[in-house]
């Protein structure tokens, strides 16, 4: 009885629930609200509810489908990983024809939607972010150079122009500053994360910073990235884009970012590594939120 139970086909609610976690909805909902943000930073007021619901709906379905070829991509590295063992493809849940099947039709139908309801230029961005990501980061960068994730980040500091192109058709210098923030904090994100996981990566033979240099040379980098972005995150309020709100709030943050890389070089350990790597993502939703309440203060 209990084997009948194990191998039984599962339930379509729960099929559902495995093609859902093959589009790594956690990570895709920090992709998702800075490219919201963008939609609202591009619009003088009320952004057209056709281009923020299309928008939305469209770069979150390409978001998710460049996720699934990630996984599929990676499924072998995931299942040396132990913080990837559990996901779909690992476990034998889902199979690779099942996960490009989902990436192919949940990706088209995104793009399509950009195209049709939002407008051709960002449907044309969204698929060259979704080829950044899925290609060129996860099958050229990350096996190769321990930058991967400097030179793959641009991919993932797209979001906020995606939304503002939705808006206005256009990607302004304002938007490309947005880019620039996101940009400049991958790195210290992603390598907080790659410190306390260095064996797992070395085991799946990627050339992540830590495995290749070493923790104190990652430290440095984490270090001098985060000095890198409290200057970027002033350039807003420089350049007239945001007001002291956004510049109160930019400074505070910028400062408890500092101090959690300050004390990871200086007194290392793998608690203090999670703790910046948990703080670098509330610090993302929090600056973008500034922005978003300075900009309608204002």
């Amino acid at each position: 009885m209990a084997e009948t139970i194990l191998t039984a086909r599962p339930g379509p609610a729960e099929r559902l629930r495995r093609y859902l976690r093959l589009t790594k909805p956690r990570v895709n909902t920090l992709i998702v609200f800075c490219a919201v943000i963008g939609m609202f930073l591009a619009a003088p007021g009320m952004v057209p509810l056709q281009a923020l619901f299309a928008g939305t709906l469209g770069i979150a379905l390409v978001a998710g489908a460049a996720a699934a070829m990630n996984c599929l991509i990676e499924q072998e590295i995931d299942a040396v990983m132990a913080r990837t063992q559990g996901r779909p493809l690992p476990r034998g849940e889902v199979n690779s024809l099942e996960t490009l099947l989902l990436s192919g039709v949940t990706g088209g139908i995104g793009l399509t939607l950009l195209n049709v309801f939002v407008n051709p230029f960002t449907m044309w961005l969204t698929l060259a972010t979704f080829v950044g990501y899925a290609i060129v980061y996860t099958v050229i960068l990350k096996p190769r150079t321990p930058q991967n994730i400097v030179i793959g980040g641009a991919s993932g500091a797209m979001p906020p122009v995606l939304g503002w192109a939705a808006v206005t058709g256009q990607a302004p210098g304002e938007a490309w500053l947005l880019f620039l923030i996101i940009f400049v904090w991958t790195p210290p994100h992603f390598w907080s994360l790659a410190l306390y996981r260095a064996h797992e990566y070395a085991d799946a033979k990627l050339p992540m910073l830590p495995v290749v240099y070493g923790r104190e040379y990652t430290l440095r980098c984490i270090f001098a990235y985060t000095l890198g972005l409290a200057a970027v995150t002033l350039m807003p309020f420089a350049i007239g884009m945001s007001g002291w709100l956004y510049l109160a709030a930019a400074l505070v943050l910028d400062g408890i970012f500092i101090a959690h890389a300050w004390r990871l070089m200086r007194r290392y350990s793998d608690r203090a590594a999670q703790a910046s790597f948990r703080w670098s993502i509330t610090y993302l939703f929090l600056l973008f939120a500034a922005l978003l309440v300075d900009h309608y203060l204002a």
